[in-house]
Formats: structure tokens, sequence, C-alpha cells
């Protein structure tokens, strides 16, 4: 009976023209994550040195962006700019693994538990569900090179990259305290801004296309066309997702500075570090960099998602209109 079950499921959830969604697919999807979340994040790591500059001394870094890469050039030199580009690239390579192929995973599994008609009528929910697990997921593994970013942007003296960091912080201050210290705000900056980003991506995307009368899934819509709806709607994302998770980023931020927040347990200094920081500057501080920052990494992600998934043979998944036959 549950046999038979599984093999009738994809014929409620999915036309003929999709899939088949086997491990060869989540395994495209996990690696056109991985590099369009290595590339975008690598490239826009100066950009990420200045705006963690700005949270961590906002009383040397206080007047705005441009002027935070001046006063990091004239201080440190350019090369100053790429501080914790080796983790970043390989932290946000794996974070972009299992984050993208896992929000295909759950995306596609949610669907053919709930078939076309209910998915399509739930699609937003399910976006939310399936981004919220995958980043918890993704996460586990971002927080220990995330934390050795920060820990090398906030003392560029404390290491000369990612191998000689790791060992010197499990000398230092242990595995947890010294990579897990910034778990909790990770998991409350990266679920809701990745919640965020595929929701408000995909509706934004839909959006474009009701409007524009764009056929994503008709073969005479050029790559140009497709590739314009990709960069639109993720600038609209990386816009909201950036917003929401800002306070969480900046508390991510100051809880990796030694002796941050006092002694205490994790949740103890983040609240210490909530209240001197203020709610008004938890919001605002860094946040203009920070939507430059994320506007643009949004929608270089999903552009190059697309690239490599088309290059590597693979055909996304679609929500599929039960009622008029389209497909988003």
């Amino acid at each position: 009976m549950f046999a038979l079950k599984q093999q009738k499921q994809p014929v409620v959830a999915f036309s003929g023209e999709q899939g088949p969604f086997d491990l060869t697919y989540y395994l495209k999807g996990a690696l056109a994550g991985g590099i369009c979340c290595a590339v975008t994040h690598g490239a826009l790591c100066p950009v990420d040195v200045v705006k963690t500059r700005i949270q961590l001394e906002p009383q040397v870094y206080n007047k705005g962006m441009v002027d935070g890469f001046k006063k990091v050039i004239a201080n440190e030199g350019v090369g100053a700019l790429a501080t914790g580009l080796g983790p970043t690239v390989v932290g946000y390579f794996v974070q972009g693994w299992f984050k993208f192929g896992g929000v295909e995973f759950f995306k596609i599994n949610l669907t053919s538990m709930m078939g076309k008609e209910k998915a399509w009528d739930n699609r937003v929910p399910i976006y939310l569900g399936a981004a919220a697990m995958a980043e918890f997921i993704a996460d586990i593994f971002l927080c220990p090179l995330e934390a050795t970013r920060i820990r090398l942007v906030g003392n560029p003296e404390y290491a000369s990259g990612l191998i000689t960091a790791f060992p010197k912080i499990i000398k230092d201050d242990g595995v947890i305290k010294g990579f897990y210290s910034g778990f909790a705000p990770i998991l409350f900056k990266q679920i809701p801004y990745t919640m965020a980003k595929f929701a408000v991506q995909g509706v934004a995307a839909e959006q474009i296309c009701n409007v524009t009368g764009i056929d994503l899934q008709s073969p005479t819509t050029g790559g140009g066309t497709k590739m314009a709806v990709s960069l639109t709607s993720g600038v609209i994302a990386g816009v909201a997702a950036a917003i929401i998770s800002h306070p969480a980023d900046t508390l991510l931020s100051l809880v990796n500075k030694p002796g941050a927040g006092g002694n205490g347990s994790i949740i103890s200094r983040l609240t210490n570090l909530a209240v001197e920081t203020g709610f008004v500057k938890l919001c605002l501080t860094g946040l203009g960099p920070r939507c430059v920052m994320i506007g643009s990494l949004t929608a270089g992600q999903f552009g190059i998602f697309d690239i490599v998934m088309e290059a590597t043979g693979a055909k996304k998944f679609h929500f599929e209109d039960p009622n008029e036959g389209e497909t988003h």
C-alpha cells in the first residue's frame, strides 16, 4: 500500500515536463548553490570588511561606506579589504551547498506530499518552510567559518588566514565558545533572512511575469529575459531580507569580539550586547552598506544558480497552477 502511494504521488504533484527529481538533481542544485554563494560572497568581501568594521567600531567608522573604505585603505592598505576571504569563500560554498540544495529538496518533497493543487495554494508557506529547514542545517557548518572570518576582520593580526586561525581559536577559546558563540544570532539572522530571500524572490518573480506577460517555462523565452527576471527579483528579495535580518547580523558581529557581552552564557552575552547597543543602533548601524551588499549579492546568487543549473542540464522545479496550466 505504501509503495503504491509513493509511485502515484509524483503524477499528482508534477506534470510530465518536470523531473526526474532524484539524487543527481539535488546534487546539481547543491553544487550550483555552493558556487553561487562562494562567488558572490567572495566578490563582495571588501564590502563585508567595511560593513563589519562599521558594526564593530562605530566610533571610528561613522561616516558611511565610502569613508569606511578610505579609512581601511589608509590605515592598513588595500590588502586589508580581502581580510577573511578564505573563510568567506569556503564557508559560503558549504552554506550554499546545503541551503540551495536543501531548499530544492524540501520544496520538491513538500510539494510531493501535498499534491499539485494544495502545493500551488500554499507555495509561499512551502518557500518559507523549505528555506527555514535548509538554513538550519547549513548554519551548523557555516558558523565556525563565519566566526573565524569575523575574528580576522576584527583583528587582522590574529592570524594569517583560515588555516592558522582555526587551531588558534580552538586553543584560545575551545570549540563551543570559539566557533559557536554566534550560533544563536546566526540562526536569528540567517533563518529569517533565507526565508525572506526565497519567499520574496519567488513572489517577486511571479509578479514580474504576471505584469510583463513573461512565461519562464516557454521555449521561446530567451536566456536574457530569464536572467533579467532572476536579477530583478533577486535585488528585491535581497533588500527585504537584509532589513529583516540586520539586528541579528549586528549582534553576530559584536558577539565574536573577545570579551563582548561579559563571560556568562551566550543568551546572557547577547542580552547584554543588545541592551548596550540599543534597538535603534542594532537596526540601523551598517544597514545602508548591508542593503547594497545583500541586494547585489542575492541578485547575483539567483542569476549564477540558474546559469550553473542550466550548464549541468538540470531543469529547475517550478510550482504548477492546476486550474490554468500555468507554471512558476
